[in-house]
């Protein structure tokens, strides 16, 4: 069928959506507890919405949509507190971070749901390897061009998001030396990557998907897994290549992070988009997936090699004006701190060096996912 039309949203308005862990309290392990987690979650309303991933030791949490930092802020907070509410009741510690350190994906359940099924027959092993936790940020766009003007013109950017969300240094119980080591494991799908270089919608939908759509390889945008992509059904753009934030207001931060410099981008502030700022697209981010924020990037433009922790400080001052506008000074501010402090790729480094074990590592991320929780009746 064809690609439907683009529902226009409010520019610049906000989703978040976490994909988070279900931990065993026993022995730090993943468990297989999100048909439990939902059971219990539907006997009252859920500040947001919830929904299964793809295997049973996952879960994903939406927000409504948001214009500013603080209320944005404040309802991942509620969401947090009512998952680890419900938690505390099965004993299951919920957690952030773009892998767990030590899990066996071989052990993991498809969880029951149609497309699940369909996922798994076609991808295989690579389904139940695909346990692996992101963010995804929403931003509203006024129309279908300013859509993809917005998702090319943020090639150069995504380093940036992937440096500032590294949380998945380990995997299956090895220090992987890559800062994201989550995003290996999405670009072993065929659909990864990024997308074509088509700025008019009708373009995109015509001369793109409509013949994608006839080699049976696609069906919807779903079957994407672009790091940024278009949701006609939404309004928006989505930006997949963040790791889950060991904190929530990490969350929000990195969402309007991105909102404020889609403000800058959309006043034309730089030289349009074109096909050959993709020629070091690849190198970028894998520097940034690799060495984090002490990675290099190489400017798409003038080819000029930038450290990626002074680009970042410099986009910080640059889009500033436009932060105090949407209210979002604070996170930019909270931004400023991970750039200098570290990432939480250093943050589960430093926890594995002083416990000396990835258990511990672990129980160090459920104790950050619930700082400052107070409890609920």
């Amino acid at each position: 069928m064809p690609l439907e039309a683009f529902k226009t949203s409010q520019a610049l308005s906000l989703g978040v959506e976490l994909e988070l862990q279900l931990v065993s309290r026993s022995d730090f392990d993943l468990t297989a507890a999100s048909p439990d987690m939902f059971e219990l979650l539907r006997r009252k309303p859920f500040p947001g919405v919830v929904t299964p991933e793809i295997t049973e030791s996952m879960i994903e949490i939406a927000t409504d949509v948001h214009t500013d930092y603080s209320t944005l802020r404040a309802q991942l907070l509620e969401i947090r507190d009512t998952l680890i509410h419900a938690g505390d009741r099965l004993n299951i510690g919920i957690c952030g971070g773009g892998t767990h350190p030590f899990q066996q994906w071989s052990e993991r359940r498809i969880f029951k749901k149609p497309r699940f099924a369909e996922v798994s027959a076609l991808y295989g092993y690579l389904t139940k390897q695909f346990t692996i936790f992101g963010q995804h940020i929403h931003v509203g766009c006024s129309s279908a061009d300013e859509a993809l003007f917005l998702l090319h013109a943020l090639n150069r950017y995504v380093p940036h998001f992937i440096a500032l969300s590294a949380s998945s240094p380990f995997v299956q119980g090895s220090d992987t030396l890559f800062n994201s080591a989550r995003l290996n494991s999405v670009f072993a799908f065929p659909l990864s990557g990024r997308a074509p270089f088509l700025l008019n919608w009708e373009d995109f939908a015509q001369q793109y998907f409509a013949k994608m759509e006839l080699t049976g390889v696609v069906k919807s945008m779903k079957d994407f897994y672009w790091d940024i992509r278009p949701k006609p059904e939404y309004g928006t753009i989505e930006l997949r290549v963040c790791d889950t934030p060991l904190t929530v207001e990490s969350a929000a931060a990195l969402a309007c992070y991105l909102q404020a410099l889609c403000k800058y981008l959309l006043e034309r502030n730089e030289p349009a988009p074109a096909e050959d700022d993709y020629l070091v697209y690849n190198y970028n981010r894998f520097q940034a997936c690799r060495f984090g924020l002490d990675g290099t990037t190489v400017h798409p433009k003038s080819y000029e090699q930038v450290p990626l922790r002074e680009d970042i400080l410099n986009t910080i001052r640059l889009i500033q004006p436009h932060a105090d506008t949407l209210g979002c000074s604070s996170a930019l501010e909270h931004i400023y701190r991970i750039a200098h402090e570290g990432s939480d790729a250093s943050y589960l480094r430093h926890e594995f060096t002083q416990r000396g074990n990835v258990e511990g590592m672990v129980d160090s991320a459920l104790q950050r996912f619930r700082h400052q929780y107070i409890g609920q009746n």
